[in-house]
């Protein structure tokens, strides 16, 4: 992991190419150094089996301080979070959490503050609940997808 080339320059986990755009990736310390062509490669996978689709919040100006709108589902209507994941893409999920046993696996999202040399937590990721089962009564934040029933009215 993090292997130097005869350049000094990084080598990539995955592909082993010596490149200036190989460094440490996402946003939570994944212990691993990709290029960016790996990293797009693999976020992308990742985001797909995940169903972390959603576009970007808008990024707010500054100086603007009009009411940003939150954000609401095209196909239902209801309203949604949207966090960016560890691996840098953005996921809708439900406004409500729920006990464990009553998501399944494959929707089950935790939200985890950024590592921050404060106490306050100024940003916010979306984390997949893998490898050790929560227990039944543990709260856990859906996907929005698993609650998302399309209104018969709309597209």
């Amino acid at each position: 992991m993090g292997v130097l080339s005869d350049q000094d320059q990084f080598v990539c986990d995955r592909c082993g190419n010596a490149s200036p755009t190989v460094c440490e990736r996402g946003r939570i310390d994944l212990m691993a150094k990709l290029c960016d062509g790996c990293w797009n490669k693999l976020a992308n996978e990742m985001a797909e089996v995940d169903g972390a689709t959603a576009a970007p919040r808008p990024d707010p100006d500054p100086n603007d301080v009009s009411w940003i709108e939150p954000p609401f589902c095209p196909r239902c209507g209801a309203l949604v979070r949207v966090y960016p994941t560890n691996y840098d893409r953005w996921v809708s999920l439900a406004t409500v959490e729920l006990p464990a046993k009553d998501v399944p696996e494959a929707f089950r999202w935790r939200l985890t503050p950024l590592p921050t040399r404060s106490r306050i937590a100024t940003d916010i990721v979306a984390v997949r609940v893998r490898g050790v089962d929560p227990l039944p009564s543990e709260p856990v934040v859906p996907a929005h997808r698993m609650m998302c029933v399309p209104d018969r009215d709309g597209p």
